[in-house]
């Protein structure tokens, strides 16, 4: 019998899934940050609040805003993105 059909018929399943590197507003509004700061990946790294800037990460809306910031992120939960907004903030996703 030819192996193709002695093996079990199966659906996809990626093997290396998208993993994202979740950052809370309400951990960036703990840091000291001043008006206009930009936050990508080289800061957030710097900073300790993701382990690696070659994987994706995703900023979260849990918590409030109190200073307008700039987020330069792959990308941002809909949440986030109004309070970052509402802040007077600007969102730049790639």
């Amino acid at each position: 019998m030819p192996l193709a059909k002695r093996l079990p018929k199966v659906g996809f399943r990626s093997k290396r899934p998208i993993l994202n590197q979740v950052v809370d507003l309400e951990r960036l509004n703990g840091l000291k940050l001043e008006s206009g700061t930009v936050i990508n990946a080289v800061f957030l790294k710097s900073q300790g609040l993701i382990e690696s800037i070659h994987k994706p990460f995703k900023i979260l809306g849990d918590g409030e805003l109190k200073r307008s910031i700039v987020i330069e992120a792959g990308s941002v939960s809909q949440t986030a993105r109004e309070k970052i907004l509402k802040a007077g903030g600007k969102v730049a996703t790639a």
